[in-house]
Order: structure tokens, then sequence, then C-alpha cells
């Protein structure tokens, strides 16, 4: 096979986010023989598991440069996606390229020919070989969807780590909050220590009962560590002011991290960080500094309140279930309220299984919207869209794409004026190498 026959084979394969359940494969069965066929290459070093509805991709990118900062060869194994599937899988910070990719691939084939593996259980089996390959010390790895059953949930690792619970998947996850919470639960292994970051009522009494049947510690990072205040600036990053719940004690941190997810999602960090020095690695104060500091720029980290310009000010997030978007309007008042926008422009789309009658009213209005589709084949239609949008109150007009739509927007809109883009991390996925490149 040649590179590009390679990839054209892999992207083939029914992806979760282009097809939807139809290509979701539950249990660990698959993976296990995948895995046996590669030598069990997931057992040849530390990893760091990391699930929940919100925040994870955040806090592995977070720990992974930690690592780094601490001098391991560290990998890191997230999705989806946003331009290039090599993306999912990097080793200090670089992501595989289509050779490397392609390499995968053709020892891989003859496996997948005969066993049909969904394309997380061939991406999730590629970054496990991967890291192998390259010799990583440590590997942070971001489960795909719940936890009991996804694919990555057949390593032992040695920290395991829940973000936080909230609706997202129902169909496949429960249609309660415990519910959700049991799938993310069962990525807790025997006297693994885990970190869970925020202690709802109704999932704590989950997380707490199996990890006493696991006999493994656990702890919750928001008992641990508070987030007081948050100042934004204009290029995306934030100052966090915290206070430590065990003495007292304020400080700040800076981060190119600076969505208002990280309000949560920094102590859920600080704890990890902790869990860590109890194992045995000495991790000072600078180290977590250095590692906040830059854990965007060296991890390779997009998509998550990034900043593409400055003048207008640019911003696309993936957020895309209620909790995100919640998140994401609450960031966007501060910054109204902080006077570092003047008008905004909201760019948009959705895919068609999301919950409307619950993301639509966390919407800001009074703002501009550009509603669109994004090229997933599961998109929302951009009109549909916007007949949902005017019954809570939001008024727009439609753009066949979201690139169409940011040239509209970019033609009326002010230096001081802020342009908005998000809705679907495959909208997000959408926006051109053109848009991308921050200026």
């Amino acid at each position: 096979m040649t590179t590009q026959e390679a990839l054209d084979y892999l992207m083939s394969i029914p992806m979760f986010q282009q097809a939807g359940s139809v290509a979701y494969n539950p249990g660990t069965e698959r993976i296990e023989a995948f895995c046996r066929f590669l030598g069990d290459p997931q057992k040849r070093y530390r990893t760091i598991h990391v699930a929940g509805t919100n925040g994870k991709g955040s806090v592995s990118h977070m720990a992974a440069s930690l690592l780094m900062t601490k001098g391991f060869r560290t990998g890191l194994y997230t999705s989806p996606h946003i331009h290039h599937v090599g993306e999912r899988v990097r080793v200090d910070g670089v992501a595989m390229n289509d050779g490397q990719i392609a390499d995968f691939i053709c020892r891989a084939k003859p496996f997948i020919d005969e066993h049909l593996p969904s394309f997380f259980e061939v991406t999730t089996a590629m970054a496990f070989d991967f890291f192998a390959q390259q010799g990583v010390d440590a590997a942070v790895i971001e489960t795909g969807l719940g936890g009991r059953l996804d694919a990555t949930n057949i390593i032992t690792p040695a920290l395991s780590v829940i973000t936080n619970i909230s609706f997202d998947h129902t169909a496949i996850l429960g249609d309660t909050i415990s519910k959700i919470a049991a799938e993310k639960a069962g990525i807790i292994k025997e006297s693994v220590p885990v970190v869970i970051g925020e202690s709802d009522p109704e999932s704590a009494v989950v997380f707490i009962e199996a990890a006493h049947a696991c006999g493994s510690r656990i702890v919750f990072a928001d008992k641990m560590y508070r987030t007081d205040s948050v100042d934004y600036h204009r290029d995306g990053s934030a100052s966090y002011t915290l206070s430590s719940l065990l003495d007292g004690y304020r400080f700040t941190l800076s981060s190119d991290l600076g969505g208002e997810c990280q309000r949560l999602n920094i102590p859920t960090f600080l704890t990890v960080a902790e869990q860590l020095r109890e194992q045995g690695l000495d991790i000072t104060k600078e180290d977590i500094e250095d590692a906040l500091g830059h854990a965007a720029a060296r991890t390779g980290l997009t998509g998550r309140w990034q900043v593409l310009r400055e003048r207008p000010l640019v911003v696309c997030d993936t957020g895309h279930n209620p909790a995100g978007i919640e998140t994401v309007t609450k960031q966007i008042e501060a910054m109204r309220q902080a006077g570092l926008f003047s008008e905004l422009t909201m760019i948009f789309g959705v895919v068609a299984d999301k919950d409307l009658e619950h993301i639509l009213p966390l919407l800001p209005h009074n703002v501009r919207y550009i509603f669109t589709r994004p090229s997933s084949a599961r998109g929302l239609d951009a009109e549909t869209l916007r007949q949902s949008a005017r019954n809570h109150g939001l008024d727009g007009t439609t753009s066949p794409d979201v690139n169409t739509a940011i040239k509209e927007a970019l033609e009326t809109a002010s230096p001081d004026d802020m342009i908005f883009i998000g809705g679907s991390s495959y909208l997000v996925g959408d926006i051109s190498p053109e848009y991308m490149q921050r200026r």
C-alpha cells in the first residue's frame, strides 16, 4: 500500500464523529485481541487514564505538559481530531505523520480486515503501538466515550482521573447522572488511586462505591482546591487565583489555556500533580507554573478557546454539550464585563443528535448570530437550527458553511469586536487553515 492508500483505508472505517452510534463498538474484546496481535504494546510504559464528560482533553494536555516538564518522553492520546487524524497521537507534542500512520496500517491491515474494529479501536491500538515504538516513558490516555466499555480501558494506569459528569451521549451512556457516572467509574482499577474533578452529590456516591470496591484511594479535587477568580486576556491566556482548601493558602497561576472551563480543570490538574508527587515524582511549584503556562503550546492543543486573531478577536471552541456551552457563555459574559470586546457575532452549528432544548436557552441574547452546518453527515441543517433558535429568542441569518460565515462576519466586524465560532468540534474542524493561522 502507498501512504495515501493506507490513509484512505483508515479514513474509510466508519467514525463515530461522522456516522454516529452505528460506528460505536462497546466492549474491550476486540481491542484486547488487537493489542495481542501487536504484542501488547500498552504494557510497556506507565499511563494516566482520563475520563469525564467535559474537561478531559484539557486535563490530559495539562498532565502531559507536566510530564514533559519533568523530562519524560511523553505520549498523549486524545480525540476527536480537528484537522488530521495524527493529532490524536502525539509524542512530546509532535503528532503522528502520514508515513508513521501508513506504517501502522500496513502492519495492522490483516487484523482489521478479519475482525473489523471500529475507527476508535484502530486509532487506540495505533496510539498504544506508536508509543511503544517511540520508547515513551509515560503516556496520558483519554477515553473516547464513557469508560467501562471504552477501548482505552484495557490499560492498568498509575492514576485514574474522572473530570466531571454531565449529560452527553445519553442514548449510549444512560439518561441519569448516576448511570453516566457508573460508566465513567468503569476506569477505576484495583488499588489504583483515582482523582475526581467535581463532587456532585449524585455522581460522588457512585465513584466512592466503585473506589471502595477496588480498594482504591479516591480524592475529590474540588475539596482540595478552589478557583476564586479569573482574569482573562485578549490573547486567549488567563491568570487564575486559587485557594488551597486544606490550609487556606492563596496563589496565582497563569496558563495559555484560558477558557472558563479551566476554572474547574486546574484544581483537577493540581490534584493529579499531588497524586503523582505521592507516587515519587519530584514536582515543584516551578514545574506546575511551567506546565500550565505552556500547556497548549507544548502539547499542540487546538480548539479549546483558541484565539485565531486579535483584531477583531476571533475565537473557536469545541464545547458542544450543555455543560460545555454554558461554560463558553459564562466566559463570553465575563469578557464583555471586562471590556475585552464591543459587539459579538456568534457563528454556531451543531450535529443533529444534540438536545437543542437544553443548549439553545444557554446562548447569549442581543448578539448577531450566523447559523451554519458542520460538514459531518450528522450536521444539523442551518435553517432548521435557525428556526429552533428563534423559538428561544435568538435571531440571525444562515450561511452554507463555517468559512463563508467567517468571511461574512469579518466583513462587518470592527477591530474591537469579537467573533465566536462553536457548537460542534466538527464545525471547528471545518475552519480553513487560512483562518486557523493566528494573526
